[in-house]
């Protein structure tokens, strides 16, 4: 067992000893150990009373807090502090505000210095329901059910799967126990070795930079404040590349014919705004690209060529106008090519390398139309060439070229009630033509293929099947399986999920889904738990296996999915009709989807639950405000409660968002508008909320603060209603470990159980 897994072990209180000066050492103590190259901070938690010294230890990285310190000695200036069970041994002496000493550890010894701290859990640590209780309501799931929450939401024990350039290497990821840790493949020799443990932070991304380097992400407890790392293929020459504390770094471009590079965005220099950066992954040497100074009219966006050149930006102006500048490549500046509110589209989806003229590209926009469209554009004379693909219902703004085959157009794909392939090349075609022959009724997605383009890895999936990875041989045209994903779940116990059309109120066609179970479809009204999707702007339901709406399934409820207005992917009115409609017209979009699963016998109306996550969570809140009679119970999962502490909380890197923001949900600086923020905002209208609440909260989320969550339960509670509260201290904006996703799920459906049963 490593030092981390050690440190993570729970053990008895036993308090011991003593000393005269226990008072003079109580208190929050914390350092930093270098642990197999990883800063770990400890903290201790010291208190002393009748001259007796004990204390708790937590491991923040780890998510472990409270770990009882059964051995707490003070004598003179000497501190010993220990934790029998895990081998765990700190020795030190008091000199002021620090404490020098060594850590020891299964007979390894490492330096560590306590410095005296205010030690502060986010949020109000008091208001968090209790483990014990929190158990007690996973009881009220009883019932003689063929699947379990592990079933639907324990990690593949293998996923991720990625070919190497070269097509020699097979890359997955692996589980061991909670970890999920990569490994590559040879496929000559069958060799198999771990390339990347993950240790105390999930691996949230990885992928091939190069035949001999892999990049990966983590940040910090959910913080979204990402570090970039690689790692050669036998796992050596392991490193952060952007060690950056407080700093968020996303990747831009793997550049293909510069091997040992990347480009990458950060916000380094300035927290509110992002510059691009030129990478190299073997040594971490960093090239500043261009700079992004100008913070009240950032750059938003950057386009880059195949060959690492700054071809052309997108810059927000004003906070609500984006400005789309191309560079002349005769004089070496940037031109204004294009002006626009920030809700239409105008972007580069790739270069047209198939073309003798340099400045050609394919465009995907809506600037004469309301659906977006994908376009063939000269960028240095500003001037479309032709349209190559659109679809008159719904948004496109997918495709794929060929590297290999001199960038040729191999599909085009958009998301309708399902999503859709279209192919065009000879390749595609027979790749489409031998899923749809081989595998009917499934939706399938290109995962990844070789340079040389002899061996596709193809995912299907279906809203019965989570997926199975395939490989397509190029030569043989044969499809041949790779990898279940879930061969737990069997296709024929899961629950239909049918695409739905409806009217709302004032005339708006509006699109979603419903689960239904077995007994619905039998002709039963049941349950039904009402899922609003998060965003809002832009965000929508799909088509396809989701484990939340068929773990509901397993328990007999049905699950309503609206596209409201201000989803995305319906074209750029039907998005606008939701600005300045959240929580109100957005709200009267949802209720209609509920009457109209009413009306077609699916659902049971006096038994309905509505549960979202981020705006859904704030949706469950206003559901149970403007429809108090409609729900049962709600879950509200990491969802904003008070539109203006929402506002004042937002991380550095979206404030230049801000006004963009005012004309989506509301304007505080607005006296009318600020009036409706506050009949918008649950917290403010608590006198409504008459059903009891589970509260759901990630302690490190930078999106929605976890005072949202603080607030609504210390009003709800005042008030009299029964509010569970779970808090996770390793989790930021939802739930990504494992562990708490089972606390999650599993207390969820007893709640759930508990008002719908």
């Amino acid at each position: 067992m490593n030092i981390i897994k050690r440190i993570g072990v729970l053990i008895a209180v036993i308090v011991t000893t003593m000393s005269l000066n226990a008072q003079t050492i109580a208190g929050d103590w914390k350092g930093t150990l270098s642990v197999q190259g990883i800063d770990l901070e400890l903290i201790f938690h010291l208190t002393g009373e009748d001259g007796n010294l004990s204390g708790t230890m937590d491991v923040p990285m780890q998510g472990a807090a409270g770990i009882p310190v059964d051995v707490a000695e003070l004598l003179d200036n000497r501190l010993k502090l220990g934790v029998t069970a895990a081998q765990i041994v700190y020795n030190g002496e008091l000199q002021g505000d620090s404490i020098t000493g060594n850590y020891e550890q299964a007979g390894m010894t490492l330096p560590l210095t306590l410095r005296r701290f205010e030690s502060k859990l986010p949020g109000n640590p008091d208001l968090v329901t209790n483990e014990e209780a929190l158990r007690k309501l996973v009881d009220f799931d009883k019932g003689d059910y063929k699947y379990s929450v592990a079933d639907y939401f324990a990690r593949p024990n293998a996923s991720a799967f990625q070919l190497s350039p070269n097509g020699k290497y097979l890359s997955y990821k692996e589980k061991d126990g909670l970890k999920n840790h990569v490994y590559i493949k040879n496929l000559a020799s069958g060799e198999v070795i771990r390339a990347i443990e993950e240790k105390e932070e999930p691996i949230k991304g990885y992928g091939w930079i190069n035949d001999d380097r892999l990049f990966y992400a983590m940040d910090n407890g959910g913080n979204e404040n990402y570090h970039i790392y690689a790692t050669n293929i036998d796992g050596g020459n392991s490193r952060d590349l952007t060690p950056f504390e407080g700093v968020r770094a996303g990747i831009i471009s793997l550049l293909k014919d510069q091997k040992d590079y990347i480009i990458i965005s950060m916000n380094k220099d300035n927290p509110q705004i992002f510059e691009p950066y030129k990478l190299n992954v073997v040594t971490g040497e960093l090239e500043k690209l261009y700079e992004n100074s100008d913070v009240a009219n950032p750059i938003q966006g950057y386009d880059f060529d195949k060959e690492g050149n700054l071809r052309a930006y997108t810059k927000m102006v004003n906070g609500v106008e984006m400005e789309f500048y191309y560079k002349n490549t005769e004089t070496g500046d940037f031109e204004l090519k294009k002006k626009m509110n920030w809700d239409d589209s105008f972007s580069i989806i790739a270069f047209n390398y198939n073309t003798s003229d340099p400045d050609d590209a394919y465009v995907v926009t809506n600037l004469d139309g309301d659906k977006t469209r994908i376009v063939l554009y000269d960028l240095k004379n500003n001037r479309e060439i032709k349209e190559v693909f659109s679809n008159p219902q719904y948004d496109v703004a997918g495709m794929g070229l060929s590297r290999k085959r001199n960038y040729e157009i191999d599909y085009f794909s958009y998301e309708g009630e399902k999503s859709e392939v279209i192919p065009v090349s000879d390749l595609y075609k027979e790749i489409d033509a031998g899923v749809n022959k081989n595998f009917p009724g499934k939706i399938y997605g290109i995962a990844d293929y070789d340079d040389d383009e002899n061996t596709f890895l193809i995912i299907l999936q279906s809203d019965k099947l989570y997926g199975k990875y395939y490989e397509y041989d190029v030569k043989t045209k044969q499809f041949t399986l790779l990898y279940d994903l879930m061969p737990q779940l069997k296709e024929e116990d899961m629950a239909e999920m049918r695409p739905i059309t409806f009217k709302s109120r004032d005339g708006l066609t509006i699109h979603g889904y419903i689960t239904l179970p077995k007994e619905a479809l039998a002709g039963k009204r049941v349950p039904m738990i009402v899922n609003p999707h998060g965003g809002p702007q832009g965000i929508r339901d799909s088509w396809g296996f989701n484990p939340e709406t068929q773990l509901f399934a397993s328990r007999g409820y049905a699950t309503l999915q609206v596209n409201f207005r201000i989803s995305g992917g319906y074209g750029k009115e039907f998005l606008r009709a939701g600005f300045k409609q959240i929580g109100r017209k957005v709200m009267d979009d949802v209720e209609d989807g509920v009457r109209y699963a009413i009306a077609q016998g699916w659902a049971d109306e006096s038994k309905i639950a509505i549960y979202g996550g981020s705006h859904g969570g704030y949706a469950t809140l206003m559901g149970l405000v403007k429809t108090p009679d409609l729900y049962t119970c709600g879950v509200d999962y990491v969802g904003v409660s008070n539109i203006e502490t929402f506002f004042s909380s937002f991380p550095e890197y979206w404030k230049p968002l801000t006004e963009m923001v005012k004309q989506i949900w509301y304007d505080l600086d607005d006296p009318e508008e600020k009036v409706i923020a506050r009949e918008a905002s649950p917290v403010y209208q608590i006198d409504k909320i008459s059903k009891p609440v589970y509260v759901v909260q990630g302690a490190n989320d930078p999106r929605v603060n976890i005072n949202e969550s603080d607030q609504i339960v210390t009003a709800l509670r005042a008030k009299g209603l029964e509010i569970p509260y779970m808090v996770k201290y390793n989790e930021g904006h939802g739930f990504y470990r494992e562990e708490n996703r089972m606390d999650f799920y599993s207390t969820m459906l007893g709640f759930l159980a508990k008002y719908l049963k």
